[in-house]
């Protein structure tokens, strides 16, 4: 269904909410995972990042970026801000699609870019929150009158199919969000984007590289213990959401980098044996001292693997750009 919205700007073209997560989509997809990955035979126990996201948690998010160890939102926008001019010339899109697109912060150094070029004509932000997706989706329409905004509300692992088809699109899939998605997961999501792109269409991508174990530890297991705030708030999620009586002090964070899997692995550690009561779903899950739930894994990347991975896609990557340091790159690819 779409909705208009219109604002006081004189020549501020109306901004169209589109909306495909329904009322009650992301309870029940609480409880579903919570009975596969909590109650069920999953081992380790394990929920996806998505339910870190309420609004505590992204506030809490949005702390971790500001942190001297977290790099990747510091070393992304450094590449926007030396690139975007280039990454608008060598994308040729009129349409910017922004998967995850939260306040659209380093989108506008893209959508200043391809306005300067001359190309710009529509935003697509899309996120799976509908009440912030209206608000950043305004915001935008008022600091650039005259484009198109056209939000869609959804879940980038059900609704790619969704994607606006109008114009020349490049979809913007940055902050190293695509690490969250697991090798299978990956190559599922590639393909249904690949699927619904023209030739000529691309994907901007941001990816976290490689780097010494350290600074990864580092960066996850920071000493204001902000981050494990953040992992700890999935239980009060839960409490909420489920009437659960998960004690979050009684788990301790820990993230440490998985060399066989590439990826650094958010774990919560019962600290004690304990019985948590599900009173919504009728169960109840028990955690042995010592035992893991797993709330994310964050993949790190070589840049020999994310070409291959396009491409099995049918993505050739065409342009690939990195901060001074290395640390992170975002990678042009289009469709054949």
């Amino acid at each position: 269904m779409r909705h208009r919205a219109w604002a006081g700007l004189e020549r501020q073209a109306p901004v169209t909410v589109e909306v495909h997560v329904r009322p009650g989509d992301a309870l029940r997809a609480l409880r579903a995972e919570v009975l596969a990955g909590l109650c069920g035979d999953c081992r380790p126990k394990e929920l996806s990042p998505k339910w870190l996201y309420d609004e505590r948690g992204s506030e809490l998010f949005d702390e971790i970026t500001r942190l001297p160890e977290y790099y990747p939102t510091r070393r992304e926008r450094e590449i926007l801000e030396a690139h975007a001019g280039d990454i608008a010339r060598a994308s040729g899109a009129d349409t910017l699609i922004e998967l995850g697109s939260g306040s659209s912060e380093k989108t506008r150094l893209l959508l200043d870019a391809m306005r300067g070029a001359g190309t710009l004509r529509r935003f697509v932000p899309f996120d799976v929150s509908e009440r912030f997706l209206r608000q950043s989706a305004e915001a935008v329409a008022g600091e650039y009158p005259g484009l198109r905004v056209h939000a869609v509300v959804g879940d980038f692992g059900l609704h790619l199919g969704k994607l606006p088809r109008r114009g020349r699109r490049l979809v913007a899939f940055l902050g190293g969000t695509i690490g969250n998605l697991k090798p299978p997961e990956r190559a599922r999501f590639y393909s249904e984007l690949a699927v619904g792109l023209e030739p000529g269409e691309g994907l901007l991508l941001g990816t976290d590289l490689l780097k010494s174990r350290e600074r990864l530890f580092a960066a996850y297991n920071d000493r204001a213990g902000v981050t494990a705030a953040f992992n700890r708030n999935v239980l009060r999620v839960l409490n909420r959401e489920l009437g659960a009586d998960f004690e979050p002090e009684a788990f301790e964070h820990l993230a440490p980098f998985d060399e066989e899997n590439g990826w650094v692995e958010m774990r919560l550690i019962s600290t004690q044996p304990q019985a948590v009561k599900l009173p919504t779903l009728k169960r109840y899950v028990n955690f042995a001292e010592g035992e893991v739930l797993r709330t994310e894994v964050s993949c790190k990347f070589r840049a020999e693997q994310v070409e291959a991975e396009l491409a099995a896609a049918g993505l050739h990557l065409t342009e690939r750009w990195t901060d001074a340091a290395g640390d992170f790159a975002l990678s042009l690819a289009l469709k054949r």
